[in-house]
């Protein structure tokens, strides 16, 4: 192996010695824990260290990294004691994640580390985000996200790529090829003779590293670093290597054939680097035990000091309220005046107060730039705000909601776009596990909005039809919200942008022109988990929310002899039992009410509540109302046969009868 030294005076280079040789002997003292049965479970980075390490020696102290199992170097060079570590991956109370997580899957605002989820590929969209907070604020940084040969297989890998290159992100995208992902070889994951080839496609540099070599590491991505500083783009890096142990030590090694093993040791890079640095006279013997016994004594002190840490305690509340980033939401009434607005329009109104009121909020989506987005909500926002802040989006919804965390992360408000409900599908990943588990996992905010054009009645099928609200109302972690008046759509949008949790909105396609009303001017909010009682009656009680809110006032206004309580949701995680308990106290007998089928529908857990809690109060059957369990047709006969809406009036009699 060939070092190059450059001008790098003695001192330095008996410091990257040191850096690259601590996490090779914490790996090892790993290793005796684990066959000792004091530790259960480990990702060994043996034979990977010059990555880890170069690459976090070429990055400023103030610049994120997003790292991988294996980048053990990142956390020692970016100077985490080892104790809270060990406390880290020993799941104590003094860990990152209070117990709550495991291994690397931890981020850390202090040192600028974003752990990674087992998902692999999702992090890359966070550093998207990351790096264009940096762009949009002017600040010269770059990024540097890991991920390995495996992990360029996900859809992800190509989203992230593509995002970042379209905007011209600096963001240094390392590949570790160490030959498996866990046990399938280079050649069952990809038929590319390079994985750097792949930058050709999508229009950015490509740079091929000997990944072991702890010089070639730190000096190229030293000079790529600075140099995407001041010219801001995307690099994709590949460093080859080798995994000299398992994917995780359980899994072994019998898969790989020995001659790969003995190739690859004689490229170790730790002793390969300390025999350069003996030849140059910078480390004599004595030296190096001097320093590994300084280095043993401290993993030693360190990691059994970590062994006496607390455990966490189990404490209901605390886990509960650790789902959601602390927030007391203050109240803003509305204005005195008023405008008589669409649907449509109070949400435009909406956000257009929102980008006013927030220099530091970015709404990205697809075609939501000069041509307004699908439904003409952001018409004319470019030009107002600019298109730093108003971003047309590549079709890539996953890429999106994870640059929208990496935005948050990184100082910023987020709100994304989908262009139908439906297609959020496709950023179902990011939404459940990334946005929803963040605050829970490492105690950091996902300040992110997405929202979500809804609803059938408009003959638009399959894909573009969907209530898929249960899909969320079940998620922790995620706050969602329903409005079903132009008044609700304005507040409950502008409280959700200030809140900074993550929350689903939902805004109904077909209420977009169809529905009028005042609502006030200005800045206001309206508070999220408080339903609205829009009728008070004795004979039963109707709730709902979203389209279902106008079938039932449909049908009291048509049915003036039915003596109902009519209840609006308005939000569907938290939601308001003490107004539903108030309105089955009222009547006695309870519809519940929603557009999206019935099975697995929200109703059923408004249903199952009720019926553990206010069952003393029922004189009749929890009933629920909802669309058919079938997808939804686009025909416009079969469509009005499918919605909830053409059972209500059987099912309110049939209820009225019991």
């Amino acid at each position: 192996m060939q070092f190059d030294r450059k001008q790098k005076t003695d001192s330095e280079l008996l410091s990257i010695y040191k850096h690259l040789l601590f996490p090779r002997l914490i790996e090892e003292k790993m290793l005796i824990l684990l066959r000792q049965g004091r530790i259960g479970k480990w990702f060994s980075g043996i034979g990977q260290e010059a990555i880890a390490v170069g690459s976090t020696l070429a990055m400023q102290s103030d610049e994120y990294i997003l790292p991988m199992h294996r980048n053990l170097g990142v956390f020692t060079t970016r100077g985490i004691p080892l104790k809270r570590l060990m406390a880290q991956w020993q799941g104590k109370l003094s860990g990152f994640t209070k117990g709550r997580d495991r291994s690397f899957h931890f981020g850390t605002q202090e040192y600028k580390i974003i752990g990674m989820i087992s998902h692999l590929g999702p992090q890359m969209a966070l550093a998207d985000g990351i790096a264009l907070a940096d762009l949009i604020a002017e600040r010269p940084k770059a990024t540097l996200v890991f991920t390995g040969e495996g992990a360029t297989s996900e859809g992800d890998f190509h989203e992230a790529i593509n995002v970042a290159s379209v905007w011209s992100l600096p963001v240094i995208f390392l590949i570790e090829n160490n030959g498996y992902g866990l046990s399938t070889p280079i050649n069952e994951q990809y038929r590319c003779k390079h994985l750097v080839d792949r930058a050709l496609g999508y229009g950015i540099e490509g740079i091929q590293l000997d990944g072991n070599n702890i010089l070639e590491v730190y000096d190229k991505l030293s000079v790529l670093a600075q140099d995407m500083r001041e010219n801001p783009r995307p690099v994709l890096v590949e460093c080859l290597t080798f995994r000299m142990r398992g994917h995780e030590e359980a899994s072994g090694t019998k898969y790989v054939p020995q001659e790969l093993f003995d190739e690859w040791s004689k490229k170790d890079p730790v002793r390969n680097f300390e025999e350069y640095l003996l030849e140059q006279d910078i480390l004599t013997e004595n030296l190096i035990s001097e320093i590994r016994s300084i280095f043993k004594k401290q993993i030693d002190t360190e990691v059994e000091a970590a062994f006496t840490d607390q455990e966490p305690e189990a404490n209901t509340q605390h886990e509960l309220d650790d789902m959601y980033y602390p927030y007391e939401a203050a109240s803003f009434p509305p204005a005195s005046s008023s405008t008589e607005k669409r649907y449509l329009d109070a949400i435009t109104d909406g956000l257009r107060v929102a980008m006013q009121r927030h220099a530091n909020l970015v709404l990205m989506g697809q075609d939501i730039a000069e041509y307004g987005g699908a439904f003409k909500i952001t018409d004319g926002f470019v030009a107002e705000f600019g298109k730093a802040r108003v971003r047309n989006t590549p079709i890539c919804e996953s890429a999106i909601v994870g640059a929208g965390l990496g935005l948050s992360i990184n100082g910023y408000k987020a709100m994304v776009e989908m262009q139908f409900a439906d297609f959020v599908s496709v950023g179902f990943n990011q939404i459940v596990n990334n946005l929803a588990k963040t605050h829970y996992r490492w105690g950091e905010k996902a300040d992110v909005v997405v929202r979500m054009p809804t609803g059938a009645g408009t003959g638009a099928g399959p894909f573009h039809s969907q209530s898929n609200e249960a899909w969320f109302t079940k998620t922790p972690g995620l706050k969602v919200v329903y409005p079903a008046f132009p008044y609700d759509a304005k507040g409950l949008l502008l409280a959700a942008i200030e809140d900074p949790n993550p929350i689903i909105y939902f805004e109904h396609k077909y209420l977009y022109r169809s529905l009028s009303g005042l609502v006030p001017d200005g800045f206001y909010t309206i508070e999220i988990g408080k339903a609205n009682v829009l009728k008070e009656g004795e004979q039963l009680s109707i709730i709902t929310y979203g389209l279902g809110v106008h079938w039932a006032l449909d049908y009291l206004k048509a049915n003036p002899q039915v003596s109902a309580t009519l209840v609006d949701l308005v939000s569907l995680q938290p939601w308001d039992k003490s107004a539903v308990e108030a309105a089955v106290k009222a009547t006695g007998k309870v519809l519940i009410l929603h557009e999206d089928t019935l099975t697995g529908g929200f109703g059923a857990e408004i249903s199952a509540w009720i019926s553990e809690y206010c069952f003393e109060y029922l004189d009749a059957p929890v009933m629920r109302c909802a669309s058919l369990d079938t997808a939804i047709p686009m025909s416009k006969i079969l469509e009005d046969d499918f919605l909830a809406k053409a059972r209500l009036e059987k099912m309110i009699e049939k209820l009225l009868s019991y």
